[in-house]
């Protein structure tokens, strides 16, 4: 066992990290601890995962991905990166990913991680099953259908500790990524439905200051992009969403067409990522306020400019998942990369929420924000219902930590 800190490292671990090599270990482990929490990859900003008690990893289980008519079956603590070759093997793929493929399926999962495309919903609304351990150390598993399930996969942690997914899955696709620089930063707004319906999965890097905003454009159509579009012309070479930053472990770009699993994430999986010197922080918008957004942003661009590396524009399609940041709406993500001094993000992520309070904002789970418990109760519709679920599978609270102490109250 070991202390460890998040991947961040803004973040130290008040528990040593236990590493059950069974499921039947981990029931052992749960029915016998006072408190208990997960942790994933540790690409979460806050305390989300932090615990009084044991704090737990999946990873070493016994490793999963089993292909039959319902999908694909895997351990929860793999990563996407390793599921997404052995479907790829298969002539299989997943609907979406998001920008690293070295975060675990059941951490991203449960924090309502994203990806990007006008039609596709976020990572978790592939599952279709779940199986995980309750807090009397029982095995428990959900079906897309049953009573529960809508509350359980974005869960928090809050439910029990999962331990397997079965995600859809649909035949193989290959991806031709293409970068365009110099997108004028008011067609952003102006033309937003054109810029983010012009692939399959988009994504928009600005500092909301720079009068240019660089796009990523994932597309399905393999045909040869044009040399201008918009304003903006293709790049003379290889990009990393931060522009001073080299692009060496970037996906291909260039329109050369790849496997979907090698073009959809922001860098290959091959590039481990060391501790990242940074902070985040994303918001979740009603797609169609998105021109209201940019503008509340574009405003605050000033403010922005001694804390801010990057801001990531995508969109989510609209999903039924309760804690869900597109839940019951099709959505726009806008994120954050600040530097690592929390002192000083957090006044401007205070003003971020102020600006966009009126275009019901919702923060994200895993990530640095400002709201309090009653504002999320009010952004996120089934808050109580969640809060009651929680309970029906873990009544003492065992699986509670201050972070659901603060912003998911019992009472």
């Amino acid at each position: 066992m070991s202390s460890v800190t998040n991947w961040a490292g803004n973040v130290r671990f008040a528990s040593e990290l236990q590493r059950p090599r069974s499921v039947e270990e981990l029931q052992e482990l749960v029915s016998a601890a006072e408190k208990v929490r997960v942790l994933g990859t540790g690409h979460s900003f806050n305390r989300i995962a932090d615990s009084t008690g044991a704090l737990v990893s999946v990873a070493d289980l016994p490793s999963e991905i089993a292909v039959d008519e319902r999908g694909v079956t895997v351990s929860a603590g793999l990563r996407y990166g390793e599921i997404t070759a052995a479907l790829e093997a298969q002539g299989l793929a997943l609907h979406n990913l998001g920008s690293l493929p070295h975060i675990s399926v059941a951490g991203a999962c449960s924090t309502g991680t994203h990806g990007s495309g006008d039609g596709n919903g976020p990572l978790a609304d592939a599952v279709n099953a779940i199986t995980f351990v309750d807090a009397r150390g029982e095995l428990v598993t959900l079906n897309r259908g049953d009573e529960d399930f809508a509350g359980s996969i974005v869960s928090l942690g809050a439910l029990g500790v999962t331990v397997s997914l079965t995600l859809d899955v649909q035949p193989s696709y290959q991806i031709s990524q293409v970068v365009y620089d110099g997108l004028p930063v008011e067609r952003l707004g102006t033309d937003f439905a054109e810029v983010m319906g012009s692939a399959y999965s988009v994504s928009a890097f600005t500092d909301w200051v720079d009068p240019d905003v660089m796009v990523w454009r994932k597309s399905r159509d393999l045909s040869a992009p044009a040399p201008e579009w918009l304003g903006a012309h293709l790049a003379d070479g290889a990009r990393h969403p931060i522009k001073v930053m080299p692009a060496d472990y970037a996906t291909q770009q260039g329109g050369v067409p790849g496997p979907w699993n090698e073009r959809l994430p922001h860098f290959r999986l091959e590039f481990t990522p060391s501790n990242g010197d940074e902070l985040q922080s994303e918001y979740f918008v009603p797609r169609d306020r998105a021109a209201e957004a940019f503008e509340v942003l574009r405003a605050l661009g000033n403010l922005f400019a001694p804390v801010i590396q990057v801001s990531e524009v995508r969109t989510i399609a609209a999903d039924e998942l309760w804690l869900s940041p597109s839940q019951g709406r099709d959505t726009v993500a806008l994120h954050f990369t600040w530097i690592q001094d929390e002192a000083a993000v957090r006044p401007v992520v205070a003003a971020i929420e102020e600006g966009l309070e009126s275009l019901d904002v919702r923060p994200h789970w895993g990530k640095v924000f400002a709201a309090d418990a009653a504002t999320l109760a009010e952004r996120y519709p089934r808050v109580k219902d969640f809060i009651a679920l929680a309970a029906k599978y873990d009544p003492a609270g065992k699986f509670r930590n201050e972070y659901l102490d603060t912003f998911l109250p019992t009472r």
